[in-house]
């Protein structure tokens, strides 16, 4: 049986379903394959970001801030609570039903916009033509006119510390202890480490970060990541840098199981510690298993992913590839938009993608969040800049909030003054940096962002400081020499 379409979509993770949204939108016959199964072995959309990633770790992330600021700060805004308590297995439940909503959510418009749910694995054939086998084992070879690519990425995992979903677990097994881990083991201290280790030191774990890299977020701005350091190292996260696991032993202590690590330390010494549970979360690497026959035409770059070239297109004709499985960051946003231009352009539209205007955010509290170059890029570039900073402590809305941790970081070209980054830690960091993304969009001028008006007092205060400070006119700047 042979069934035709415009457009076949292998994965309905955010890279994927947009893009099949977008394509039916443009009027084009389109199908999404999804193998992902819920807990009742239904098929379900979202991938790994609404099922078992962005969603759920951030569902998590709110719960879980909620309880440590009820715990220890709500007294100095003269709010007293006694016996106060987590329900953890409440907690994963919220956690579950937020990832509920929403994969249904996706199924919902899949349907408004007419496209053709698949549930099962897909494998792409030559010319074109895909494998799909559906959760019964029935297997039929579809046809489109264009193929997108969308399997997204899995957890990396390591000899060192192999993942039995018990004790040792990834990113995935993370989200669902059904109890606080007294001490809590974290191989990796990246996005997802930071992010897996904050929820639970929030909630009780002695929580151990152990990081191979020598240096904190080093594909951070390092002075926004020495900041970072220092603000989670106080809140109670062990980040032990320069630190290469090199063995563990599950064991059992009467009926408790336990996980004991061993690695070296920053001076090459070999240590041990004992972890009740132990995360992995060493990277991700792109899901390319049974994805491509030999004879796609698909070709894969030397790390694994998908070859494609600016605008996503793979070497085999009409065959395409975006999110996790190619280049660039494994952020849910980029891939929605590859996902975008390249329904656009099979519908025969000239969009392209501005990659040097990604946002990157780490969801701790405070927020990390980033865009453009970093200090460290521009100098090793060779371009002249100028640099402003502005520290939330002097913004009357955080301190009125009691968020006074964390500043605002803006790089600007030395000559043209266009706005080159901006690196901030604080609260809503997120949101504030995409204000500065939108200014760099349009090629803003750090002039530009000190001459706009903002409202007081609102946090974006310290973007517009940040930018007057890149001139040396921050009004707010505590401790400023005098200017003549």
């Amino acid at each position: 049986m042979s069934d035709k379409y415009d457009v076949i979509v292998i994965g309905s993770g955010p890279a994927g379903y947009v893009a099949a949204i977008r394509c039916a939108q443009l009027g084009l016959k389109t199908a999404c394959i999804e193998k992902w199964k819920d807990a009742k072995g239904k098929g379900v959309n979202g991938g790994t970001c609404l099922n078992v990633g962005c969603i759920p770790s951030k569902a998590l992330l709110d719960s879980s801030h909620k309880y440590h600021d009820a715990k220890d700060h709500f007294d100095i805004h003269g709010i007293t609570t006694k016996e106060l308590n987590i329900d953890i297995p409440t907690m994963i439940a919220r956690k579950n039903d937020v990832v509920k909503k929403l994969t249904g959510g996706v199924a919902s418009l899949f349907m408004a916009n007419k496209v053709t749910s698949l549930y099962g694995t897909g494998k792409l054939l030559a010319g074109r033509k895909v494998e799909f086998v559906d959760f019964d084992g029935k297997t039929e070879i579809l046809d489109a006119d264009n193929i997108i690519l969308a399997a997204g990425s899995v957890p990396v995992n390591i000899p060192v510390a192999p993942v039995d979903n018990d004790i040792i677990v990834d990113s995935t097994g993370a989200l669902e202890f059904t109890e606080v881990p007294k001490r809590l083991g974290v191989i990796g201290a990246g996005v997802i480490g930071l992010e897996l280790g904050s929820v639970w030191n929030r909630v009780g774990s002695k929580v151990v970060c152990l990081e191979a890299m020598d240096k904190f977020l080093a594909i951070m701005d390092q002075q926004i990541a020495k900041e970072t350091q220092k603000i989670l190292t106080k809140q109670g996260l062990d980040i032990r840098l320069n630190c290469r696991v090199t063995g563990s032993e599950i064991k059992t202590n009467g009926k408790h199981k336990e996980v004991e690590v061993t690695y070296t330390d920053k001076d090459g010494n070999s240590q041990t510690e004992t972890f009740d549970k132990l995360i992995v979360c060493v990277g991700r690497r792109p899901y390319t298993a049974n994805l491509l026959a030999d004879d796609s035409g698909v070709k894969l770059d030397e790390r694994g992913s998908i070859y494609v070239n600016d605008l996503c297109a793979t070497s085999a004709p009409g065959v395409f590839a975006i999110g996790d499985l190619v280049r660039g960051p494994m952020l849910a946003h980029k891939g929605s938009e590859e996902g975008v231009m390249v329904a656009e352009r099979i519908a025969g539209q000239k969009s392209v993608m501005n990659y040097d205007i990604i946002p990157n955010v780490i969801y701790t509290h405070p927020e990390v969040a980033s865009v453009g170059k970093t200090e460290e890029q521009l100098k090793a570039e060779g371009i002249e800049y100028n640099v402003g900073t502005f520290p939330f402590l002097a913004i009357g809305r955080a301190l009125a909030a009691n968020e006074k941790d964390g500043m605002v970081k803006i790089l600007a070209h030395a000559k043209t003054d266009r706005i080159l980054g901006a690196h901030i830690v604080g609260p809503s960091a997120a949101d504030l940096v995409q204000q500065v993304a939108i200014a760099m969009e349009f090629g803003s001028s750090a002039e530009d962002l000190g001459m706009m008006v903002f409202g007081h007092p609102t946090l974006s205060e310290a973007v517009h400081e940040a930018a007057l400070a890149v001139h040396g006119h921050a009004i707010h700047m505590p401790n400023r020499k005098k200017r003549k």
